[in-house]
């Protein structure tokens, strides 16, 4: 995957080894801010619960999209460990997941984060909807979400 030029992802036709790519990038800028790395899933990964993916579970707790469009094709699926556990649900917020989050965005450090719970999500999301309440700051009319 790739940036597109509206800055949402764009899907590859076949895998380009990351060495041709990242050689292609003006100076400075770092390729996890571009680019989307896919890798095999490893037995000793912080993510892993059991024989499931925590972080495929945490990213489901994400709002999905208002009307979800077919999901694309992959050349990914068919290994793709988040495919194989939740089938569709996380291919329509894969193209939120960033590798590397940006500095001021608390739900997508949440989600990343191994040790967040479903229940620490939903609070957040809730605390974060717009028209919430909160206790120290009033009313609060943002809405948190992945882009």
């Amino acid at each position: 995957m790739r940036s597109g030029p509206d800055g949402q992802v764009a899907y590859l036709a076949e895998p380009i080894a990351a060495a041709e790519v990242v050689r292609t990038l003006p100076e400075g800028v770092p390729p996890t801010r571009v680019l989307r790395f896919a890798s095999h899933c490893v037995s000793e990964c912080a993510h892993r619960v059991g024989a499931e993916c925590g972080l495929a579970d945490r990213v489901l707790a994400l709002p999905s999209p208002p009307d979800p469009a077919p999901v694309p094709r992959c050349h990914l699926r068919a290994h793709c460990t988040w495919w194989h556990q939740t089938g569709a649900a996380a291919c329509h917020r894969c193209p939120a997941v960033a590798t590397t989050p940006l500095a001021d965005d608390t739900l997508a450090a949440l989600v990343a984060d191994p040790s967040t719970t479903r229940e620490q999500l939903a609070a957040h999301l809730s605390r974060s909807a717009p028209g919430a309440r909160h206790p120290d700051r009033g009313h609060e009319g943002g809405a948190a979400g992945a882009q």
